[in-house]
């Protein structure tokens, strides 16, 4: 049921996008269609990885990704709403959360039953917060890559745009991996 939850789900967004990448490309909206041929693979990922049984994430993950890519993608980029100002770092805080979250079911997944009374708390913690930072940075590596090799504008404001997004991202899995550590401590009692 779930499995088919996450392909329906994952299968509608791509759909979607792949709907708007080609009524972009006929408007001669090249940009958009770009973004939307991005929302296809991104929204794809999903659909993916639910042919591997050795990583599956729990549905809120894959909903909540999903919610993103459309907070992103779709209202962010093609509606314009970072255009607003404060989006664009709401949807870096979200990015962070759901990188954080990610980065607890693949410990619960990656790490033995049995070393759970054994694992540190602070380790918990940093594993946590270090998955969603370096989250961040590869999309800012991505951002300042495209922007020099084929001359966009992704990083519109710059260092303050980047610092703001990193600063953001890191916020975001900062709540998550400290909530994350301090269970980890309540368990281990």
């Amino acid at each position: 049921m779930k499995r088919k939850l996450v392909m329906a789900l994952s299968g509608a967004y791509v759909l979607f996008m792949a709907i708007l990448a080609i009524y972009y490309h006929t408007q001669d909206l090249s940009f958009k269609s770009v973004i939307a041929i991005g929302g296809v693979i991104c929204g794809a990922i999903p659909l993916l990885l639910t042919f591997f049984k050795k990583i599956q994430f729990n549905l809120p993950i894959v909903i909540s990704y999903l919610i993103f890519l459309l907070g992103s993608q779709f209202l962010g980029s093609l509606m314009g709403w970072y255009g607003l100002g404060w989006w664009d770092t709401f949807m870096h805080v979200i990015s962070g959360v759901i990188l954080a979250y990610t980065a607890i079911a693949l410990y619960e997944r990656l790490t033995h039953r049995s070393a759970g009374h054994e694992i540190s708390p602070w380790l918990v913690f940093l594993f946590t917060l270090s998955f969603a930072v370096f989250g961040g940075v590869v999309w800012e590596i991505y951002e300042f890559s495209t922007d020099q090799l084929f001359g966009q504008t992704l990083q519109g404001g710059g260092n303050t745009d980047t610092m703001t997004d990193l600063i953001a991202d890191t916020l975001g899995g900062l709540v998550i991996a400290t909530i994350a550590g301090v269970r980890t401590k309540i368990k281990k009692q």
